[in-house]
């Protein structure tokens, strides 16, 4: 078995990397995405500022009451409420919310790294329009802030591994089956388990190559650093990568039709990349898009990454975000191997 396995394996490889654009793309695209937005962040345009507010907003410090009401009725703010100074503090400086405000004792802080919390400052330093009343304060964030590409780096990670995962393990096995392959292996001793385990195993080997070298490539570029246990990354990094490629198994289990596979797989990838907290956290959305955001793989594994990488988390600190993938993989994979089929559907 264990033969068997490992030429599946070994000829799965090579398929890969003689695929030279393929190969290349993987590696050259998320260095794209950093590099272009450490080009343009600074220059970010978007018009919707979150600010969080400590308690309901109804006790307001009287001197600053004014102010605040000018504030609250500016144009494209989003006032969320967050319960103390602490969660508050922790969600400024991971990005989260773009101001932090207290009415109550008329202080707010803001992130010394953020173009969006400046400009909101600036608006509600505007908002006192007389010399006379006393105006906000500014308190500090104790703690270290995060820079924005740091916090995104994680989620560039993951967003490689998905499309790696899904698109080459999906794109194969439909058209191995459509060509007649995967009717050749089912007279041989090889089994689905078998077949699809050396699959498995050979698309984590291309991503975590394809992945150190982004990763190495982007420290070096930038100094991003991992504050975590590289123990625990490879954990949820190998976690992420079986649950996106045993997803991928189901889609291919049975289909021979290349362009169905490949509309399902975009129909998959792109909310999963939007709503999974890649480029900008869902702080402040609707519950319903947040229970929807965590079916996906791809936001345990984004979320599980960034706080190992920029918190220093360990892997009790995000056990729900490893036991999420952990079944995930459980639920793909079996039912992968259920819905497998070696020919086309007559």
């Amino acid at each position: 078995m264990l033969k068997r396995i490992w030429i599946i394996f070994v000829s799965r490889n090579r398929e890969f990397y003689r695929d030279k654009s393929g190969f290349g793309w993987n590696i050259v695209f998320p260095f794209f995405i950093i590099i272009g937005f450490s080009i343009i962040f600074n220059q970010d345009d978007r018009t919707e500022y979150k600010i969080g507010v400590i308690g309901n907003g109804n006790n307001i410090k009287k001197e600053i009451s004014r102010q605040y009401g000018n504030f609250r009725h500016t144009k494209f703010m989003e006032f969320i409420p967050v319960d103390n100074i602490v969660s508050g503090r922790e969600k400024l400086v991971h990005h989260r919310i773009d101001m932090l405000i207290d009415p109550g004792q008329g202080i707010y802080w803001k992130s010394e790294s953020s173009p969006k919390s400046y400009l909101a400052e600036k608006i509600l330093q505007a908002a006192n329009y007389s010399a006379e009343d006393e105006s906000f304060i500014t308190g500090t964030v104790e703690g270290r802030e995060i820079p924005y590409f740091e916090w995104l780096f994680p989620g560039v990670l993951g967003m490689n591994m998905m499309f790696s995962a899904l698109f080459g393990v999906g794109y194969t096995v439909v058209r191995d089956r459509k060509h007649g392959v995967l009717k050749r292996l089912s007279v041989t001793p090889l089994v689905p388990f078998e077949f699809l385990t050396a699959h498995i195993i050979s698309r984590m080997f291309a991503l975590f190559i394809t992945t150190s070298v982004v990763y190495t490539g982007c420290s070096l570029l930038y100094g991003f650093e991992n504050r975590g246990s590289y123990f625990s990354l490879m954990v949820v990094f190998s976690l992420g990568g079986f649950s996106m490629i045993s997803l991928a198994l189901i889609i291919a289990s049975r289909s021979s039709s290349e362009e169905f596979a490949g509309g399902f797989l975009n129909l998959l990838t792109w909310p999963m990349m939007l709503l999974s907290e890649v480029w900008f956290s869902l702080e402040g959305a609707r519950p319903w898009v947040r229970n929807i955001a965590r079916l996906f793989p791809l936001t345990h594994l984004t979320g599980g990454v960034r706080k190992i990488m920029n918190d220093g988390a360990t892997l009790y600190d995000i056990r729900y975000n490893v036991f999420a993938l952990t079944a995930m993989t459980v639920i793909f994979l079996t039912l992968g191997s259920v819905l497998f089929r070696w020919r086309k559907a007559d």
